[in-house]
């Protein structure tokens, strides 16, 4: 399902004093199956520009359409419900929207309050379950008995069971451990490859967009200033340091060694493994010159 923002601009307490505006003229399209992030620093819009995503907000100008959707400030929908169900929202922390008794009528909760019968909801949450790695006997334990981490999957395991067709993360490792952080943001890129959902990660992280992503786009100062590749965004430091942004940690690594070698690595390393190939192909390039 294809998510296109056209001009959409936004303002917080509009025609109060307290008016304060967020979002100008966003132009952002984000295609079918496609695993797109959103980066830039704190109160740049991207936060603001998630909630128009699962129409939480509305654009005060402009027009979001979700799908077959569309949505505009000035119009009355009744198919936002509808939205709801497809775009499903991992928020920061989303373990706080855990409240349910048990685990498994925690995740149940969604799907049976859109109306799916109770059996299949239940099949859905042991399905989940299992795929996030928790064991089965977790079902029927109050989710404020276990752990942190737990927690955090089952509530992940709550969107999910809706059946979104577009997943959004809002800052899903936010609090985390760096390995948990990659537990997570491994799970999420598995989810995202094996079920074809399209993936929207919004992050202060240029790891994460560089590791996961397939597409970027930067929000500054409330406007979407560029989109590309992670290659495309990566490759200028120089214009990322104008949005007060950095490369990710293997990029800089990456360009330190070409510094000292004086020469250029045939493509851009955006994870620590495609780097660690290249080097050793040069190394390899090397010894066999020296021969």
């Amino acid at each position: 399902m294809d998510i296109t923002l056209q001009q959409v601009s936004y303002a917080y307490a509009k025609d109060t004093p307290f008016e304060k505006k967020a979002l100008f003229d966003v132009d952002l399209n984000i295609p079918s199956g496609s695993y797109q992030a959103i980066i830039g620093h704190t109160g740049s819009g991207k936060s603001t520009v998630l909630q128009h995503l699962n129409a939480l907000l509305k654009p005060t100008e402009g027009t979001v359409r979700i799908g077959e959707i569309e949505v505009q400030g000035k119009k009355k929908n009744k198919q936002l419900r509808a939205v709801r169900q497809k775009v499903g929202i991992v928020f920061q922390f989303p373990e706080h929207q855990l409240f349910d008794e048990t685990v498994l009528k925690d995740i149940m909760f969604g799907p049976m309050n859109y109306g799916v019968p109770e059996a299949e909801a239940k099949a859905r949450a042991v399905e989940l379950v299992k795929l996030l790695g928790l064991p089965e006997e977790v079902m029927e334990k109050s989710p404020f008995d276990l752990s942190g981490g737990q927690m955090r999957r089952v509530a992940i395991a709550g969107v999910l069971a809706m059946n979104p067709e577009v997943l959004v993360l809002d800052e899903p490792t936010a609090g985390l451990d760096p390995r948990g952080r990659k537990e997570i943001m491994d799970l999420f890129y598995r989810i995202h490859q094996e079920k074809g959902i399209t993936t929207i990660l919004v992050t202060h992280s240029m790891e994460d967009a560089a590791r996961y992503a397939d597409r970027i786009a930067i929000m500054y100062r409330g406007k979407c200033v560029l989109q590309g590749t992670p290659e495309e965004v990566f490759e200028n430091e120089t214009r990322l340091k104008d949005y007060q942004l950095e490369l990710p940690q293997t990029v800089k690594f990456q360009r330190k060694l070409e510094q000292m070698m004086g020469r250029r690595l045939p493509i851009l390393c955006l994870t620590e493994e495609v780097l660690a190939i290249e080097m050793a192909h040069l190394l390899k390039k090397g010894c066999e010159d020296e021969c």
